[in-house]
């Protein structure tokens, strides 16, 4: 399945990524500076990730759902 993914599908998995996590974020009342603390990362990188320019890795994937208090499936769509 993954094997065929498209450079149009990479981006709008990543693309749906990011606004997932910046609904849940929101939705906690968290700031990046608190989640970025929760998760172990960097406040800088977690931005990064929210605007699209970087890919997390499923660690630090891992990490911010454990943060959020939600499943990975939350954040990561499945059914493109």
């Amino acid at each position: 399945m993954w094997g065929n993914i498209h450079n149009m599908d990479r981006e709008k998995i990543i693309r749906i990524f990011a606004e997932n996590l910046r609904a849940e974020r929101a939705r906690k009342k968290y700031s990046q500076e608190f989640l970025a603390g929760k998760a172990d990362i960097t406040p800088e990188y977690l931005a990064r990730v929210e605007h699209e320019k970087y890919s997390p890795s499923l660690v630090v994937i891992a990490k911010l759902a454990l943060a959020l208090g939600i499943t990975v499936d939350k954040l990561i769509p499945l059914d493109i």
